[in-house]
């Protein structure tokens, strides 16, 4: 109806481009326009100028000859002011951008190292960026934002990264579990030594107590018992500790068959040992 009465309408965001006689005449902007058909007037067709994404998978090989898929997100769109050239000049617009995002990838990632192409994917972005937007402004498009969105490595690549990664993290942690082993061995034997250290200062004072208390036994036994020698006196001692050992060797559960000699003149024969050793210890 609206070719009958020579009226056309454009959408929003979208331009016409009016022919005569198959000549480019203008571009109409969105609206009701008059196109008289009978005077060779016409519509050659609608170009979008609203923003458009084309994701472009690029299969190429590192310095270190690996294998990577580089997956290049481009956003585009046709100029308003230059319309014509957009419409006419390209026959295929998004053929065209993929081109030259192969050509631009495929010159800049054989450079770099697998490990550098992930460190450096902004700059190969902008450089993807900089040649779209020198070759396409020729042809009325303007290149918003190149993004390199992925880089997929070999499969067999991918799994050797990970357990490369994986057997780095164990052997950190081997580290750190091994160094805390030492820590706490060395805090282990200096709670040893500190413990070995105070109970050797508890026997010594243990001894010098009972040598005191020996010693204030023998003086006041002497004292209180007329005729009696020091000699009577660490016999009764002795005799009286050596029951007092039996006691608490019948007494504990746990304790080892222990075979001594448990007769009275036992106790003579230990103490004259005793005192044997004592005096010839004070010869040497």
């Amino acid at each position: 109806m609206g070719n009958l009465f020579c009226c056309v309408q454009v959408d929003q965001s979208t331009v016409a481009i009016k022919e005569r006689f198959g000549k480019f005449e203008d571009v109409l902007e969105p609206g009701c326009h008059c196109l008289p058909w009978f005077l060779g007037s016409q519509l050659a067709g609608h170009l979008t100028l609203r923003l458009q994404q084309l994701d472009v998978r690029c299969e190429t090989k590192t310095k270190d000859n690996v294998f990577v898929t580089v997956v290049a997100s481009i956003q585009y769109r046709a100029l308003a002011n230059k319309a014509g050239d957009a419409f006419y000049k390209l026959s295929n617009t998004r053929n065209q951008i993929q081109a030259y995002v192969f050509d631009v990838i495929r010159a800049s990632v054989p450079k770099l190292n697998l490990d550098d192409t992930f460190e450096q994917k902004n700059d190969i972005a902008k450089a993807v960026e900089d040649e779209l937007e020198k070759a396409m402004s020729a042809y009325g498009y303007e290149i918003v934002q190149t993004l390199i969105v992925d880089i997929e490595p070999d499969e067999h690549v991918k799994r050797a990264m990970n357990e490369i990664n994986a057997a780095a993290r164990m052997r950190l942690a081997a580290t750190e579990k091994a160094e805390a082993e030492k820590i706490l061995q060395i805090k282990r034997a200096e709670g040893e030594a500190e413990a070995k250290y105070l109970s050797g200062l508890g026997i010594a004072r243990q001894r010098q107590a009972i040598v005191d208390g020996l010693r204030d036994s023998v003086l006041g036994f002497s004292v209180n018992v007329p005729g009696t020698t020091a000699k009577d006196v660490m016999d009764m001692v002795l005799v009286t500790q050596y029951f007092d050992t039996m006691k608490e060797i019948g007494a504990s559960s746990k304790s080892s068959a222990v075979f001594i000699p448990h007769g009275p003149g036992a106790v003579r024969d230990v103490a004259a040992q005793i005192r044997d050793g004592l005096l010839q210890a004070s010869q040497h």
